[in-house]
């Protein structure tokens, strides 16, 4: 990981909305959650909710995949442990 691809994670993750819709997928875990449950669970509208997950899809911190007429999202945890990595690599080298 380069640290600009880093810093767009984190950029990301630095919006209220956005974090809080990561922590909820990351409850979710393997099964994910459905755009709807999502939508109910943070009070939040449609396009709003819309626009956030795009941003997430977008550094890759979500997926999305559809089953039917279900449109689900997971959270992409191993795009955060890379940028967690990142961050420790260096760790205590000074």
């Amino acid at each position: 990981m380069d640290q600009e691809s880093a810093v767009e994670r984190l950029g990301e993750l630095g919006h209220s909305t956005r974090m809080s819709v990561y922590r909820l997928l990351i409850k979710a875990g393997d099964q994910g959650l459905p755009v709807g449950d999502i939508q109910k669970h943070l009070g939040i509208a449609g396009a709003t909710l819309s626009h956030h997950l795009h941003r997430l899809i977008k550094v890759g911190l979500v997926t999305q995949h559809r089953e039917g007429t279900t449109l689900l999202c997971f959270a992409e945890l191993d795009a955060l442990r890379e940028v967690m990595g990142f961050l420790e690599a260096e760790c205590c080298t000074l």
